[in-house]
């Protein structure tokens, strides 16, 4: 699934932990959804989004300090029409690409991106209950339908053998019960699932892809709850269910929801590895640490000096400053990479997910049978919870 140069940097960042083995490229601020636990549509919509043209420069740069991975997220990535050809812009330099969407992707849009070098997607989904998604979604009618139409697209055109599918889902109360049958749903159907909790944060303290809502976030009579419900996905993963996340990754996921710091950046004094190992990119193209927080000046990924100014101490010092005051973050990527690249029991599991135990895809999946399979799990886990 990774290119020669993808794996040679990889390799560069266990030895070193100075190679930008991912980076989040928030291509458009655009989106059909007002999920509750996002505001990053809101957070980037200052910035204009960059041309094809430029996204060609970025690719580029990247390409020339050995960046690994790009994720291409937003708002809704596939709300840009080019997506298939941004995609091709990185993948014909050797940057991997995964894709991240709601479910809003045509058939088109999806064989094209496929067609152009897209074998890496990650899908949202929280819920196999339609109607609490599409309250999650912000009331939005149909969103798990099309969530699984996209779903069931993807496994036609997805190399089984050269692909890499998962959901991302967020941890939060409305759907703590439901996460379980998530990752068996995706075991199901050969995908992995990958945890986040919801963050929030207050608009004294505006930080960008957290929401405002302060109904979302944890109480104290919850966190029984989801320690409870940390150890049975640790207790699923280890039966063989396709779970993505690490035992500390999962372990930090509950101080975070306590309030309590997180240990994952204990080995790089206490801060991210930004821009080290990863770094975000917003729509207009001005590299940021994280999709939290921005620059106090503009850096053009696309500028043609951007792989010395990459470099430079004077660059890093400023990243080294936000990321310093930082509390830490449980964004899944950014903490899964320190962790990988830090902690050798993380790099084992890593090693065994991609390599040494494939999962199984009976690929194609139609519409109608991830319906039936979805049902069939769901009624099974209410047998189970009564008895």
């Amino acid at each position: 699934m990774f290119s020669n140069l993808s794996f040679k940097t990889l390799t560069k960042a266990v030895v070193f932990k100075d190679a930008p083995i991912y980076v989040q490229f928030y291509i458009t601020s655009r989106c059909n959804l007002t999920c509750k636990q996002c505001n990053i549509r809101y957070a980037n919509a200052d910035v204009r989004e960059c041309t094809l043209e430029e996204i060609k420069l970025i690719a580029e740069n990247f390409a020339k300090i050995g960046v690994a991975m790009v994720l291409l997220t937003g708002g809704e990535p596939f709300v840009r029409s080019d997506l298939p050809e941004i995609i091709y812009e990185f993948e014909s330099r050797g940057v991997h690409v995964r894709m991240q969407t709601n479910g809003l992707a045509t058939e088109e849009q999806i064989h094209k991106c496929v067609e152009y070098g897209g074998k890496d997607i990650s899908i949202s989904l929280d819920s196999l209950n339609p109607l609490k998604q599409d309250e999650i979604n912000g009331q939005f009618p149909n969103t798990w339908a099309r969530a699984i139409k996209a779903v069931s697209l993807f496994t036609k055109y997805l190399p089984p053998r050269d692909s890499f599918a998962s959901f991302g889902c967020v941890i939060q109360s409305l759907n703590l019960k439901d996460i379980p049958t998530v990752i068996r749903f995706g075991t199901a159907i050969g995908w992995y699932t990958s945890l986040v909790p919801i963050h929030t944060t207050d608009r004294l303290n505006p930080l960008s892809f957290r929401t405002y809502d302060q109904s979302l976030r944890f109480t104290k009579r919850e966190y029984p709850k989801v320690f409870s419900l940390l150890k049975q996905v640790k207790h699923m993963r280890d039966e063989g269910y396709l779970l993505f996340d690490s035992n500390q990754y999962l372990d930090d996921v509950y101080r975070f929801v306590q309030n309590k710091p997180v240990t994952w950046r204990k080995k790089n004094m206490n801060r991210c590895d930004s821009p080290h190992l990863y770094f975000a990119v917003l729509p207009d193209g001005d590299i940021a640490p994280c999709c939290d927080y921005r620059m106090s000046y503009s850096v053009h990924t696309y500028s043609q000096n951007f792989p010395s100014t990459y470099r430079e101490k004077l660059f890093r010092n400023e990243i080294y400053a936000i990321t310093q005051r930082c509390h830490g973050c449980m964004y899944g990527s950014y903490p899964e990479m320190t962790i990988t690249m830090r902690y050798l029991e993380a790099t084992i599991q890593r090693l065994k997910t991609f390599i040494a135990k494939p999962p199984k895809k009976h690929w194609p999946i139609s519409f109608d049978e991830l319906n039936t399979i979805a049902l069939g799990i769901k009624m099974q886990s209410e047998k189970d919870t009564h008895g």
